[in-house]
């Protein structure tokens, strides 16, 4: 799943739209005045009509007819989607986002890096091996520290040599994107190249339960860097 560009005015109208919904502004249930928010953002309609389809297709918002344009309930809205989680960051709620991403982690990653460890070929190791050596030399730069970061991940993934499996990364990567943004734009955060060696190291190896033990290590410190997050919230 790609983030919708925010370039032009289309894309700026779909992103301050949804960041109200997602903050909270308009609660669920909520008719929106379609002509009414055009006037206000200066907008045609047909803008106004395109920027909210962009947004039902994320299940945050539906029309009927005598009802109009609502707001649909939050367990309607498509939470795995990339923009809906940057806006649930920009509304305040990056804390349950990222304990709800460490927690789906815990629970997939572990196994996935077990399973690469017994299945992994030289393919694997090579983008294993490219996605470690971008994030030591990204030091400093937070973007490119996110993008080899979460190329990793999605190499392991694909390592499993589970073609289901490998898949996850469409639901695991949104999430670590935003979680990589926040932390490794933090003074505090360590380093995530020793954690993400072992991990590397085991696979390689085809140690699977050393594999397995590295990765939650690497969950463990990943958990503390978040705990640095919060404690700057607080």
């Amino acid at each position: 799943m790609a983030a919708y560009s925010a370039r032009g005015v289309h894309g700026q109208v779909v992103h301050h739209l949804g960041a109200r919904i997602v903050g909270g502004e308009f609660a669920e249930g909520d008719t929106l005045d379609v002509r009414a928010l055009g006037e206000q953002l200066d907008v045609s309609l047909t803008v106004m009509r395109e920027s909210l389809k962009v947004l039902a297709g994320k299940g945050l918002i539906d029309a009927r007819q005598k009802r109009g344009t609502f707001v649909r309930a939050r367990s309607a809205w498509n939470l795995l989607d990339p923009d809906v989680m940057r806006w649930r960051v920009v509304s305040g709620d990056s804390g349950q986002l990222l304990r709800d991403l460490a927690d789906v982690r815990s629970i997939v990653e572990p196994a996935a890096a077990r399973r690469a460890a017994l299945r992994r070929t030289e393919a694997d190791l090579a983008a294993l091996d490219a996605a470690l050596a971008a994030m030591a030399g990204a030091r400093g730069d937070s973007a490119a520290a996110t993008e080899a970061d979460t190329a990793f991940h999605r190499a392991l993934l694909a390592a499993t040599g589970n073609e289901l499996l490998s898949r996850l990364d469409l639901l695991l990567e949104p999430g670590l994107r935003e979680r990589d943004r926040l932390v490794h734009a933090h003074p505090a955060a360590g380093d995530p190249v020793p954690s993400h060696r072992a991990v590397l190291d085991a696979v390689r190896d085809r140690d699977a339960a050393r594999a397995e033990l590295a990765m939650l290590d690497l969950l463990a410190k990943s958990a503390e860097d978040q705990g640095l997050l919060a404690a700057g919230d607080s």
